[in-house]
């Protein structure tokens, strides 16, 4: 059964629309693992629009499975990551203006810069992952650069429209899945993921842990944060 990281960020958009102090994400990490999942997400933007820098605080004391904490490479987060020491650090790509992540990050581009800060966090004990496409180039630059495993970006096979074109997408993230797994990558998959879409993605078994948020806080706004995880985790099965 594949793990499940549960991205708390969408219980911290709601509680800085009204600038408050709730709801709290801090109160939800309990719930989650109670409810079973493997761990907890979240991304600390340079903007800080959601979780706050106090957040990701108290979430290092508390979390009983994994902290994973995604954020840009740049050296402000980079000392802060060494700072908290989360489980593990997922370096993406981040723009102002993007509502959420639009994309992967191109390794390629610029491996010396992240393997100098994958070698930083690794110093603190910290694991990395990189948030990349499911694109042949990225994954052997993440081998390159010494990441400890990469996050497959599904939001393409997450927004493709009809079946021919999940099928296209569906692929891709296998294939990508599979050449990972042979340069000794751990593998996992996030973004736009739901419900209904995370069914076909079990039949790629290099894949052993989605990371998923906004439609789990959706879901639990209706039926509670516990079982809304429950359901998700046993999607997973």
């Amino acid at each position: 059964m594949a793990r499940l990281g549960v991205n708390i960020d969408h219980i911290a958009t709601v509680r800085q629309a009204r600038g408050g102090k709730e709801p709290d994400p801090v109160t939800a990490a309990p719930l989650v693992e109670m409810a079973g999942a493997d761990g907890l997400v979240v991304h600390l933007r340079e903007d800080r629009r959601h979780i706050q820098d106090r957040d990701l605080t108290l979430l290092r004391e508390i979390v009983h499975t994994k902290l994973n904490l995604e954020m840009a490479a740049t050296d402000a987060m980079v000392r802060l990551a060494m700072e908290v020491k989360p489980h593990l650090v997922t370096l993406v790509p981040e723009r102002r203006e993007e509502l959420t992540t639009e994309g992967g990050l191109d390794v390629d581009s610029q491996r010396q810069r992240l393997k100098d800060v994958t070698l930083l966090l690794h110093q603190s004990g910290i694991a990395v992952s990189l948030f990349i496409d499911p694109v042949l180039e990225q994954i052997k630059a993440a081998r390159r650069v010494e990441a400890d495993c990469i996050e497959l970006h599904t939001g393409r096979y997450a927004n493709a429209l009809g079946l021919k074109e999940q099928d296209i997408e569906f692929e891709a993230l296998a294939q990508a899945a599979r050449a990972a797994y042979k340069l000794e990558l751990a593998v996992s998959g996030g973004h736009g993921l739901t419900y209904h879409n995370v069914r076909r993605l079990r039949g790629i078994s290099e894949i052993v842990e989605y990371n998923i948020g906004h439609s789990i806080i959706a879901r639990a706004i209706f039926i509670g944060l516990e079982r809304a995880v429950r359901e998700m985790k046993e999607l997973l099965r």
